[in-house]
């Protein structure tokens, strides 16, 4: 009996030694969390997507909160949220917020199953990070896109989809927030985060194919070849050339569509841009044409009379 009450005294003891090194430790080495770290993640939209760059909303808060005890939160952002809830996190923090242009992803690949033949037949695990590993694919271009649908796989705002006719993916702009999940999953780097445009118009370069022209048209139709027509034909230094390949920077563009009428192979598109109609000089041609092939006829009908 005794033993068992000494057992028990000295467990307690140890119990009650245990409990209160732990109340002392945890007092000296507390953290102390901004209360504000907490309501700027209520605000956020909590998508975790990794668009602002950081791993999630929480890292984006914490950097929120730092930058508006340095003075400044610009450069920060939330593209998903967008100017609303930064808005909100703004008057949350008493900072103000620069205003930032809507962005949209772009996939910068025109080589669908008909202008960019298949020459090989892949025979393994179909993601495009696997694909791209292998080699150059399933078609002599070995920048273009895979056709795998990582960059579906990644979207969680079902924002981008594989069409199975051309076997590229394609963009819902209404859907798309701009966190480039799709643009991180490329194995290729084909899809890009550019300026949403006035009224959703943009210009873009479809290719990212760096070989020389004749190798690049040879495995695309529509390849850029680097010829340079388009950046002599800017006048504003959108355009420029580097590695045979043409590149159109959006902050500079202006929208001409210059650019786009002077492509020999098409590689660069016009997006959202109200269909131009043809002169009145382009309207009359076609009937000129007519008029003297009806006279050409006419004239031959004459001849046996004569």
């Amino acid at each position: 009996m005794n033993f068992m009450l000494i057992a028990v005294l000295v467990l307690g003891a140890i119990a009650l030694v245990a409990a209160l090194v732990l109340f002392l430790v945890s007092k000296k080495f507390a953290v102390e969390e901004d209360p504000r770290l907490g309501q700027v993640q209520e605000v956020l939209p909590g998508a975790n997507c990794g668009g602002c760059g950081f791993p999630g909303c929480s890292g984006l808060a914490s950097a929120l909160v730092k930058g508006a005890d340095g003075g400044s939160i610009d450069g920060l952002f939330c593209p998903v949220g967008g100017e609303q809830v930064m808005g909100r996190v703004a008057d949350l923090l008493g900072m103000a917020v620069a205003a930032s242009e809507p962005r949209v992803a772009v996939v910068r690949c025109n080589g669908s199953c008909e202008h960019r033949p298949r020459i090989a037949e892949y025979d393994g695990l179909r993601t495009c990070a696997a694909m791209h590993s292998a080699g150059a694919g399933e078609t002599g271009c070995g920048y273009g896109c895979l056709g795998c649908g990582d960059c579906v796989a990644a979207c969680n705002f079902d924002a981008i989809h594989m069409n199975p006719e051309t076997g590229l993916p394609e963009v819902d702009e209404d859907k798309c927030t701009a966190c480039g999940a799709c643009a991180k999953a490329c194995p290729r780097h084909i899809i890009e985060l550019r300026k949403k445009g006035p009224k959703g118009r943009r210009v873009y370069v479809l290719c990212v194919n760096k070989d020389k022209g004749a190798v690049a048209k040879k495995a695309c139709e529509v390849a850029c070849i680097g010829c340079g027509k388009c950046e002599k034909e800017c006048k504003f230094d959108a355009i420029t050339i580097t590695d045979n390949l043409s590149y159109i920077d959006f902050n500079k563009c202006r929208l001409c569509t210059k650019c786009v009428d002077v492509c020999p192979t098409g590689a660069i598109i016009k997006v959202n841009f109200p269909v131009r109609k043809p002169r009145p000089a382009e309207e009359s041609a076609p009937k000129q044409e007519t008029v003297a092939a009806v006279n050409v006829k006419e004239t031959v009908k004459e001849e046996p009379q004569a």
